[in-house]
């Protein structure tokens, strides 16, 4: 009884509001698609996150509902070239997405060409001019390579440091704890709660 009544007594936190509501299944129909999209306006998330497939048919569906509309780029492996990825961002953009959740090149990463890597994602950030989050797939780095792509990733514009796609494992306190520390409380952190792919 006495730790209910703590937990009852600590302030109340609205997370609605800090979610992205993904739906990133292969097999994601229309019908499935308007249906995360009303969950949005019912529950006040901060963004559905669908396949660039679907973009225009979430723009439709979200119109003056106050709800982003993020759709993933090089997902789910990031191994796409980066003229494939500035092309669907591009696109996505012009399809109605409102953020970009960008998978990096994690191949470039190990093999320190780092430049390469900042070029890419720069390229995206000017082109689109859309708030870019960037998918580390940190259950696959090391402490110093966390660091380093999210150094990367910061420096070459993007908004948000996230930590997975979840096809290759989801976030961890630590993983977590990092990015924060990078981003001195300052940047964006978005942490993959759940199989969204599944």
């Amino acid at each position: 009884m006495d730790s209910y009544r703590a937990y009852s007594e600590l302030p109340q936190v609205d997370l609605a509001p800090l979610i992205d509501h993904s739906l990133l299944i292969p097999t994601a129909t229309p019908e499935q698609v308007m249906h995360w999209c009303r969950e949005c306006d019912r529950y006040r998330f901060a963004a559905v996150c669908i396949a660039p497939t679907h973009v225009a048919l979430a723009r439709e569906q979200l119109q003056g509902k106050g709800v982003a509309i993020c759709t993933v780029i090089g997902f789910p492996t990031g191994a796409t070239t980066a003229a494939s990825k500035l092309y669907e961002a591009q696109d996505a953009v012009e399809q109605g997405a409102t953020e970009l959740d960008v998978v990096i090149n994690l191949g470039w990463l190990k093999s320190g060409q780092h430049d390469r890597l900042h070029r890419e994602i720069a390229e995206i950030c000017d082109a689109t001019g859309t708030l870019v989050k960037t998918i580390l797939e940190t259950s696959l780095l090391t402490p110093k390579e966390i660091k380093t792509a999210a150094d990367i990733c910061l420096d070459a514009g993007a908004s948000f440091l996230k930590t997975s796609t979840g096809w290759q494992g989801g976030a961890t306190v630590e993983a977590v704890r990092q990015l924060r520390e990078i981003g001195h409380g300052q940047v964006g952190k978005k942490s993959l709660g759940g199989d969204s792919h599944r």
